[in-house]
């Protein structure tokens, strides 16, 4: 329907024409449809899915920047649709002094980082860094840099954040031996500005040429250190952008991850409760909690690619975890669902460092893989004692869960693995067939006649 023109009939009576049943949006008696106004906002939304949809699917870099763009400020969110980018095969590169703009924007088929999204670099930073390389050109080096965006544009904070996040990394790769630099570089460039606006200056200076590379050349320098090791430089980009850009501890995994603990931290929240969940994540914080009892428990910090959550130990399992709880440790953990007070945490019943994980793999041709026969002869080999129990304590393969539902013994903590023949990816079996031991498992099923081998997540 559309309005084509307008006339008005001044001051007129009004009256209800709500109708009882649902119609079209214009009736043959020249009625308006009482359900009129939903159905035009259906329209209006339905469109606007389709054109997200159709910009995602046609424009994914630059719909990504965009979106990244548009939660900048919220540090959790962009940690989520990096890890999007990163499925969908997008890379985000890392903050750069001479390319990054105040939003993330496209490059290529990359996305290049904001520099709004890093801390402790406000909007008067930003905006200096840009005038200065548009009326200048590109920076140099960190001498370039503090001569030509004094302390009152650009403060140390400032600079500090930009080489701890990998801003200045073409400048100068190694970023601790900026940070040895920069007091001196600062003290220098402010020198050097009084020198100038007094009517002194190195001879460079005097014939004009104040962006000639020998300039900076004479800038002090401190004595060469080691850079960060790759962790230090991982810990210092958390701190200031919330999460990982240049590297993640856990990418090393991810694939295997995938396999393993298909699940990640962000689908908590509209996760089931009772689903019990296996998650390959890192150890972000650690508080300890002493019970009204005495007992010793834990609330942790945890993250993987695509999120954080808050997860509990519980005193039980405290003690026989107490070992692994290490701030930046790579652990599998094991647990279930809990929310209450609005807030979604996840209750760890078991946790084991990712060293140490291993997987059973098993290959099959596509005729085993559909022959049920041969599926039930797989699952004996795994389990061949199948029985239930209600005790929590019990040695078998299954115990009863607390919500009442047979769910596989956590003490079974070895997935399998299966690869089909001419399938391009691996299936992992449901938690029901995991084992307790990778030497016994394998070995049972070459009895049975399957081509089957152990290896380490890692």
């Amino acid at each position: 329907m559309k309005i084509v023109s307008r006339k008005s009939l001044g001051i007129q009576p009004v009256f209800d024409i709500g109708l009882a049943n649902d119609h079209n949006f214009l009736l043959d008696s020249g009625y308006i449809a009482s359900n009129c106004f939903n159905k035009s906002h259906s329209v209006a939304y339905g469109y606007v899915t389709y054109q997200t949809a159709f910009l995602k699917a046609n424009y994914p870099v630059e719909y990504m920047a965009a979106l990244l763009s548009s939660i900048s400020g919220d540090q959790d969110k962009v940690q989520r649709y990096i890890a999007n980018c990163r499925s969908m095969g997008i890379s985000v590169l890392p903050p750069d002094v001479n390319s990054s703009g105040e939003d993330f924007t496209p490059k290529g088929q990359q996305i290049l980082f904001g520099l709004a999204a890093i801390k402790n670099l406000g909007a008067g930073p930003i905006a200096a860094i840009l005038q200065g390389r548009q009326q200048g050109g590109a920076f140099t080096s960190l001498a370039d840099l503090c001569s030509r965006l004094d302390s009152r544009s650009l403060n140390k904070k400032a600079l500090e954040a930009l080489i701890q996040t990998g801003a200045l990394d073409l400048l100068e790769s190694n970023r601790h031996q900026l940070m040895n630099d920069l007091d001196t570089m600062m003290d220098w460039a402010s020198r050097r500005a009084k020198e100038l606006a007094s009517g002194q200056g190195n001879i460079f200076d005097f014939f004009g040429e104040s962006n000639n590379t020998e300039t900076f050349d004479i800038a002090p320098t401190t004595s060469r250190v080691q850079d960060y090791s790759s962790q230090e430089k991982l810990r210092l980009e958390k701190e200031l952008l919330g999460f990982y850009i240049s590297d993640h501890p856990l990418n090393g995994v991810s694939r295997s991850a995938r396999l393993m603990a298909p699940i990640s931290l962000c689908d908590i929240p509209d996760s089931l409760e009772t689903k019990t969940v296996t998650a390959i994540a890192l150890i972000l914080d650690i508080k300890d909690v002493t019970t009204k009892k005495g007992d010793r428990m834990a609330i942790l910090q945890i993250e993987d690619l695509t999120g954080s959550t808050e997860a509990v130990v519980f005193p039980k399992t405290y003690d026989k975890v107490k070992h692994l709880l290490e701030k930046d440790k790579r652990v599998m953990v094991w647990g279930k669902i809990d929310r209450r007070d609005e807030q979604t945490q996840l209750i760890i019943d078991d946790m084991q460092p990712i060293e140490s994980v291993r997987m059973v793999k098993v290959e099959l041709t596509s005729e085993q893989a559909r022959d049920r026969q041969v599926l039930e002869r797989l699952k004996k080999a795994l389990n061949p004692n199948p029985s239930y129990s209600n005790s929590s304590n019990s040695n078998n393969s299954y115990g009863k869960s607390s919500y009442g539902r047979n769910e596989p013994d956590t003490s079974n903590k070895i997935p399998v693995i299966a690869s089909i023949e001419y399938m391009p990816k691996l299936v992992r079996l449901g938690n029901q067939f995991w084992v307790q031991d990778e030497v016994t498992a394998v070995k049972a099923l070459q009895e049975a006649g399957f081509k089957a081998s152990y290896d380490a997540l890692v």
